[in-house]
């Protein structure tokens, strides 16, 4: 019987919140918090549990993280906040003693840049508090490590070649829309593109390398290489991977409207002045945009995650792929929310239970591929993502 912590009232907030009601017997006591406290509530309404408590706090302010921990006392935070906060979370959890877990590597605000640098570097504190922080632990970065991982254990004896794809071929009805925070997703995308090969990176042109992917029960789609989180900690705690890249979907319309937001200057972080005020135009654009967590009731269709490998076992040469599919309108029937939030939130859940199991366990800071897949895997379809492979098939992935 233990208590959780959840940081940010999102459309994965609310999927974490629910995921984690329907264990009760190991969740027992639940504190939602975030800077709007209505969010909280409005979540909380939809929820039976006997436990369930909200609470306002400015995650940017370590004092009142670390007051807000002091009072519920939980015995892991899950932070589904923006990528912004989770130094000073990770600040509050480590004054506080208590484990911590997130999705989605630390951004600095003023950058668009991601890198775990910034959180490797608490591990010593970490380890000397006696605490355990899981980095990436929701679909991707998360469940595609936790793929690669037993992968390495079950069918190789070394990974060669990983490719990470992501499709999402669901429509939502809405003419431009981001399935996740668009300050977030859209500095993600139009960055430069960036791949691991022959232990170096090489950067790429936005959208400049695609070629088609074809996705189970949902066929050839246009993917596009980006630069994601995750490659930067396989390629380090998987040091025989030679080449590693990461593939998304999009399509003519999505990047159409993006290219005509980014020519008119409302993907910029630059700050600018209007009317005596200084904004940031992507935040503008994020305010005029339709609110992830709204898109889950009319959204049909199918995400589709999972990671190609190739390397060798027993001296011989072997592919291997695994993947999720995820229906959107059956997230919605679910937890109100769409398949996108729904493959971050159920992760986010399973890593904490883990956690508080003990089934995961170290002191320090650690992404999941350096953690057991076996326990991980065995869950994951029970709390509604089954999993895939398949073994030398013909979804072999190989460059044309």
């Amino acid at each position: 019987m233990t208590k959780v912590l959840i940081i940010g009232a999102g459309g994965v907030g609310n999927v974490v919140t629910q995921k984690c009601a329907q264990v009760r017997e190991v969740f027992s006591q639940i504190c939602l918090a975030s800077r709007t406290k209505d969010k909280c509530d409005a979540i909380a309404s939809s929820i039976a549990h006997p436990s369930l408590t909200t609470a306002q706090v400015d995650a940017d302010q370590v004092k009142e993280m670390v007051a807000l921990i002091n009072d519920f006392q939980p015995d892991i935070v899950i932070n589904v906040a923006l990528p912004y906060q989770d130094l000073p979370i990770m600040d509050a959890c480590l004054e506080t003693g208590v484990n911590y877990l997130d999705t989605a590597n630390y951004e600095p605000p003023d950058q668009a840049k991601f890198e775990y640098k910034w959180q490797w570097d608490y591990h010593e504190r970490y380890k000397q508090a006696g605490i355990m922080a899981v980095l990436g632990c929701g679909f991707d970065p998360g469940v595609t490590g936790v793929f690669t991982a037993h992968a390495l254990k079950h069918h190789f004896d070394e990974i060669h070649y990983l490719d990470i794809v992501d499709c999402n071929a669901g429509d939502h009805g809405h003419p431009f829309a981001t399935n996740f925070n668009p300050e977030i997703n859209i500095r993600e995308i139009t960055q430069k593109g960036k791949y691991y090969e022959n232990s170096n990176w090489v950067e790429v042109d936005p959208f400049s390398v695609h070629r088609p992917i074809n996705y189970p029960e949902i066929g050839e789609r246009e993917s596009y290489l980006l630069y994601h989180e995750e490659l930067e900690s396989l390629v380090k705690h998987i040091p025989t991977i030679k080449q590693a890249r990461f593939w998304m979907t999009f399509s003519e319309s999505y990047l159409t409207h993006l290219r005509v937001l980014q020519n008119v200057g409302l993907t910029s972080i630059e700050p600018i002045e209007y009317e005596g005020h200084q904004i940031v135009p992507l935040q503008f654009l994020k305010a005029v945009l339709p609110i992830p967590s709204s898109l889950g009731e009319n959204y049909e269709g199918k995400t589709s995650i999972g990671c190609h490998i190739r390397g060798v076992k027993d001296g011989k040469p072997k592919t291997y792929y695994i993947y999720n599919n995820c229906n959107h309108a059956e997230a919605y029937q679910e937890v109100g929310g769409q398949a996108v939030a729904y493959t971050t939130g159920v992760p986010a859940m399973l890593g904490a239970l883990l956690v508080v199991t003990g089934k995961w366990k170290g002191e320090g800071v650690f992404n999941v591929e350096q953690l057991d897949p076996d326990p991980f895997l065995e869950k994951l379809g029970t709390y509604g993502l089954p999993w895939h492979e398949l073994i030398n098939n013909s979804q072999e992935f190989t460059d044309s």
